[in-house]
């Protein structure tokens, strides 16, 4: 099998140097003809997969929720006649995508998991012309998951820290949006929204498993009003950490087409880097668009 092998050697506190020997021998011995490629800068998993995915049966990449996305992102953009199968090794600090699949936190077993395993087809969302895989979000503190130093990220999850930042009323910026789907149409000040299709945000929020699939052409959205008190603060940070069943301050439900507008440029995280600051933004969901080696 032609595979193209793309790891971040800088994902993880470089994790992936104590186990690559290993990693490589597994699909060695599966005689898999493999071109290793390990990325030097931002953008570059992206460029390589896209420019080389016409080449390949299989496409595997190695390295945090950042490393997928761009890969990802260069195999669809490729748009080859023949979409390579996609296989994924984690190795970063939250890696929420691969927990949603249950891909083994072991590098080694995950390799295995690659050489043994089946593919399946999953869902992608599209937001404006560029995918992401399973989260787009804006507002309270998104810009600390691509805005803080890799080591602090591998020692706390995305959210973990965003709701922590919650706790000050001060702290938190509102925006001013106007929302429109199928589902939901409103216009209205929210200080956080996120699109997504997974089952656990920053390694702290998650969603319910028996609610959310992966590849059923619908995306979960959840949209946070801004709290006009203390009170009203205390009920959505109650609701977000698990302890609180209902509110009125969040709202959720399922779309595969949403739109956003807002008069201010706001920024956007894509699977946790930046995604820009755009002032109207479409997202889509493309049912069953990538194939993904899972159990």
């Amino acid at each position: 099998m032609r595979t193209l092998f793309i790891y971040n050697p800088h994902a993880g506190m470089m994790q992936i140097k104590n186990h690559l020997f290993t990693i490589l021998n597994c699909f060695a011995e599966a005689e898999y003809d493999l071109t290793v490629f390990p990325t030097r800068k931002q953008g570059e998993a992206m460029t390589i997969a896209r420019k080389k995915a016409g080449d390949y049966d299989l496409i595997i990449c190695s390295g945090g929720d950042g490393t997928l996305n761009e890969t990802v992102n260069g195999i669809l953009s490729a748009r080859c006649e023949k979409v390579p199968m996609l296989g994924y090794i984690p190795a970063g600090s939250t890696n929420d995508y691969a927990a949603s699949l249950k891909l083994p936190k072991n590098m080694e077993k995950a390799a295995k998991l690659i050489v043994e395993g089946q593919p399946y087809l999953y869902d992608v969302g599209k937001f404006n012309s560029r995918y992401f895989v399973y989260i787009a979000a804006f507002g309270a503190f998104t810009n600390v998951a691509y805005g803080t130093p890799q080591d602090i990220k591998n020692t706390l999850g995305h959210l973990a820290y965003l709701f922590e930042g919650i706790r000050s009323l001060g702290e938190i910026r509102s925006y001013r949006m106007k929302v429109s789907s199928k589902e939901f149409k409103a216009e209205d000040r929210y200080i956080y929204g996120m699109i997504t299709n997974t089952m656990t945000v920053g390694g702290l929020y998650k969603l319910d498993r028996h609610n959310v699939r992966l590849d059923d052409g619908l995306l979960e959205v959840m949209l946070v009003k801004e709290p006009k008190d203390a009170l009203e603060l205390n009920e959505i940070t109650s609701y977000l950490l698990g302890s609180l069943k209902k509110t009125d301050m969040v709202i959720s439900f399922k779309t595969d087409r949403i739109r956003f507008e807002t008069e201010e440029n706001t920024a956007w995280t894509l699977d946790g880097e930046y995604g820009g600051d755009p002032k109207k933004v479409l997202i889509r969901d493309y049912e069953k668009a990538i194939s993904i080696i899972n159990r």
